[in-house]
């Protein structure tokens, strides 16, 4: 039903919208051997140098190939899982692991000196945005800062952070439907007109201020400068404040999409 809405509103707003369904796919979810058509060292496999290898020659299996060449053609991506024990499902881990490649995602830009390659808030996906869309079966206050299960924002710091701001994507505020296995129709209807307003503002609300690698505000061993961050505490150290120093990166914005 997500994907309905998704395909419906962005379709109306005259977006074009690819569609990677893992299931419907039969996406494979284990990284191996399989992933290269020419492996350097078939006797032996190193994933990570198999993996830049292949990018760089090629030789990546089909199906990888294929989401990568989505993820470049996108404007915006959209992620929407479930949370299954307090991270993303294993066919959607296994996307990241096996689409995220060596040289496409991860070890891109120059490494030296203060300089640690071109990533969190640069590199191959810099100027795309990106979304997830989480239905939860617990209830909001479960997720809120004082919650037993923690804030959600902490919850997802690895997929918002780690995964989707470390290639360069600008990380949009997460959309979450909480007790979605259990929700009535005046629930649902109000979770479908609060996500199309989530869909309109999808390219002109700002995202999650996090701060850029490059942009000043880490030392040369990537720790935050002293001075900064005071008012904060956790990861949230790790968001641009209002009186901190201007960063000197940019990112552009457009209208294509992939969810």
């Amino acid at each position: 039903m997500r994907l309905k809405i998704s395909l419906e509103k962005l379709s109306a707003r005259g977006h074009t919208v690819k569609v990677s369904d893992l299931y419907a796919m039969g996406w494979k979810a284990v990284a191996d051997e399989d992933d290269f058509t020419e492996p350097h060292n078939p006797d032996r496999l190193m994933y990570i140098a198999e993996s830049r290898d292949a990018f760089a020659a090629g030789t990546q299996s089909p199906d990888i190939a294929a989401e990568q060449e989505k993820l470049l053609w996108a404007d915006a991506v959209l992620l929407s899982f479930p949370l299954w024990w307090f991270g993303m499902p294993a066919i959607l881990k296994g996307w990241f692991d096996r689409v995220f490649a060596y040289g496409f995602a991860y070890g891109v830009g120059v490494h030296g000196g203060e300089r640690w390659g071109d990533r969190y808030g640069e590199g191959t996906l810099m100027g795309r945005r990106a979304m997830v869309i989480v239905p939860i079966g617990g209830r909001a206050p479960h997720y809120s800062d004082r919650g037993v299960n923690g804030s959600l924002e902490d919850i997802l710091w690895p997929i918002h952070h780690g995964v989707l701001f470390y290639p360069g994507m600008m990380v949009m505020p997460p959309f979450p439907v909480y007790q979605s296995d259990r929700m009535d129709p005046d629930g649902w209807n109000r979770v479908v007109k609060e996500f199309e307003q989530r869909l309109d503002g999808l390219f002109v609300d700002p995202p999650i201020p996090y701060r850029t690698q490059n942009g000043g505000h880490y030392d040369s061993d990537q720790r935050l400068k002293s001075g900064l961050g005071e008012n904060e505490g956790g990861i949230r150290i790790h968001l641009v404040q209002p009186d901190d120093p201007a960063e000197n990166l940019t990112a552009g914005n457009k209208q294509r999409i992939a969810s």
